[in-house]
């Protein structure tokens, strides 16, 4: 919104500036950085006074005694991540057709993932909303996205082109015919609710699914000012996608919040980020993967959460797959998901949570690396 402040420049020079993306994204950045530090020991106080912590400790951590240290910690500071990020993208994004789309789908998330926290920390359970209601809502905003890119004249062209890493031209182009919606809808259905769920998993530790979002984040936007730009895009042989540089906005102000998160989860944590947070921050990456035309480096450059949910599956696939005639099978790893596993074999909850963070970047930046080979 502040952008258009840039027409005036001719009355105060210094507002050209706001005609740049990289000056609004730092401005997003702090905006948001300043709106967490300033929102964050009011939203912790009153979710004390409600009583909204995890009263129930999860029975899948065993003897992990750091599990009962964090009973009755506040959840729901995904509130604090998502405030930082609406508000502050509102003041500096240039809204378009992306811009609209992402917040879109990480507000609707993020309303998704309340009602969950809100049922667990009610009835007092580890239940929240079934599984079905959650797909069946991650279903209706993915088809909603899917429908405002598909119809808008500035993404309608744009969003057919389905491009893999290491190549300079799209692997497929959909028609732009009444059946390409289901071809469309596949890929981003599984990146949305396939990292809402990864995040959602990695959210397990302090500071862990936070600090592992801020070089994502710092990633893609690189990734979408590339993108957004006709000279670096032509340089680097990526697609050109006209407007998504104000994305860059977004991821900006992204990483601002997360790092006021930060501020109040790092070990031990005052309030944990819960699914109203974890859920929202899996999908708006992953819708923004997909926009900027780089949906596949997202499994790169998210190795962490995707290391986290495919332990999951490798678990729970051993585990059934070993049954014997008791009916119990046996375990591939001593806890699913990952980062229990390394502390059963008794590594520190801020080792592993400083390890993981490493390897984080390490997939960033060779996700990051993928944009000049071509």
């Amino acid at each position: 919104m502040l952008s258009y402040l840039a027409k005036y420049e001719a009355f105060l020079g210094p507002l050209r500036l706001l005609g740049f993306i990289t000056v609004r994204t730092v401005l997003a950045a702090l905006t948001a950085m300043l709106v967490g530090f300033i929102i964050g020991p009011w939203l912790i106080a009153r979710l004390r006074r409600l009583k909204f912590g995890e009263n129930c400790p999860d029975p899948r951590t065993g003897d992990l005694a750091h599990r009962f240290d964090k009973q009755n910690t506040p959840t729901m500071g995904g509130l604090l991540i998502s405030g930082s990020v609406v508000l502050s993208s509102f003041l500096w994004a240039e809204p378009n057709i992306w811009v609209v789309v992402a917040l879109f789908v990480y507000a609707a998330l993020t309303v998704v993932g309340f009602r969950d926290d809100y049922l667990k920390v009610v009835h007092k359970s580890k239940a929240g909303i079934s599984s079905a209601e959650k797909m069946a809502w991650q279903t209706l905003i993915t088809a909603v996205a899917l429908a405002a890119l598909v119809l808008h004249p500035l993404s309608a062209h744009k969003i057919h082109e389905l491009w893999l890493p290491f190549l300079k031209n799209p692997a497929f182009v959909v028609p732009e015919t009444w059946w390409c919606l289901p071809v469309l809808f596949v890929p981003m259905f599984l990146w949305v609710v396939g990292f809402s769920n990864f995040i959602n998993l990695t959210d397990g530790l302090d500071g862990l699914a936070a600090g592992c979002t801020l070089s994502v984040a710092l990633v893609y936007g690189i990734m979408a000012y590339a993108a957004g730009h006709a000279v670096i895009s032509g340089y680097l042989l990526i697609s050109h996608v006209p407007g998504t540089g104000e994305l860059t906005v977004v991821c900006g102000a992204l990483i601002g919040a997360c790092i006021a998160f930060l501020w109040y989860n790092s070990h031990p944590a005052e309030i944990f980020m819960g699914d109203t947070g974890s859920l929202a921050l899996g999908g708006l990456i992953g819708i923004m993967a997909f926009m900027v035309h780089q949906p596949v480096t997202l499994v790169i450059v998210g190795g962490v959460f995707v290391a986290e949910g495919l332990s999951v599956v490798i678990q729970v696939g051993y585990y059934k797959a070993t049954k014997g005639p008791d009916g119990v099978g046996k375990r591939f790893f001593r806890m699913a998901p990952i980062h229990h596993h390394f502390q059963k074999l008794g590594w520190p909850e801020t080792k592993v949570v400083a390890r993981f963070w490493i390897l984080s970047l390490i997939c960033a930046l060779a996700g990051l690396a993928t944009l000049k080979l071509r």
